[in-house]
């Protein structure tokens, strides 16, 4: 398991077959700065862009499969009319390169699956196991079944770094993976209270390039991602890289009693 640097991407291999590979993504927010007027979006982050560099991404790494880790559109209830034939034709797109899409279920998925070609593989909100990885989105609590795996992947936080001293500094905010390790911390207690055997958490970076992004070294989450921090990373050593690799440090967590 390997992040595809510089992208906010991560390879996973559950075979050593060097094509059994699957790349993993979260919060890909189909329909960002998207119009009924403009469905397909923006130059430089448009639907039909990111379909042919998601594409591309699994073409370099050698991997048939591809996996979203929640959020696959923007609008958080339903799918607006002019966004269905674009977040169908993205799905048809991988397909069509022979790819195999799949998609764990995110907050913002609600209504999300009528609308994806007959071939991509829905798994629910609960995560889905790859190997020894469980990967969820990170809005609720993982299955039981996810919450067994040695390694942890999800998303939904979009973590970032700000450098800048103010918001308004342009450029001042980058997006960034977290490491988080269990082995010498509080672990991840499951709702019924006993510890799981999980020894370290992926938290990806969104990969839509125009997702808002949480600066985790000024702040923690107040609202909608606090979940995930205060039950997750707040219980572990988390450290910060940029997409780049480059080691940002430890990461200062503050649990909520």
């Amino acid at each position: 398991m390997r992040p595809l640097e510089p992208e906010p991407a991560l390879l996973v291999r559950a075979a050593p077959d060097r094509d059994s590979g699957l790349v993993v993504i979260a919060d890909l927010h189909l329909g960002l700065a998207a119009t009924p007027s403009a469905p397909l979006g923006p130059p430089g982050a448009s639907a039909p862009e990111i379909a042919e560099h998601l594409v591309g991404l699994c073409a370099r790494a050698r991997a048939r499969r591809l996996l979203v880790a929640g959020d696959v559109k923007h609008p958080i209830v339903g799918v607006p009319p002019w966004l269905r034939p674009v977040v169908f034709d993205v799905f048809a797109t991988l397909l069509d390169a022979g790819v195999v899409p799949e998609v764990v279920l995110g907050n913002h998925d609600v209504g999300l699956v009528r609308h994806l070609p007959r071939e991509v593989v829905v798994h629910p909100s609960e995560g889905a196991v790859v190997g020894p990885v469980g990967i969820f989105h990170g809005h609720r609590w993982p299955s039981s079944r996810v919450l067994s795996s040695p390694t942890l992947v999800a998303g939904h936080l979009h973590p970032g770094f700000r450098f800048a001293p103010t918001a308004d500094a342009p450029d001042g905010k980058r997006r960034v993976w977290l490491r988080v390790d269990y082995r010498h911390g509080e672990g991840v207690a499951r709702p019924s209270g006993r510890r799981a055997p999980v020894q370290e958490l992926i938290v990806l970076p969104a990969f839509h390039p125009l997702a808002g992004s949480e600066a985790l070294n000024r702040e923690r989450p107040e609202r909608g991602r606090s979940f995930l921090y205060g039950r997750f990373l707040a219980r572990g050593e988390a450290r910060a890289y940029l997409l780049d690799g480059t080691d940002l440090g430890r990461l200062v967590t503050r649990r909520r009693e």
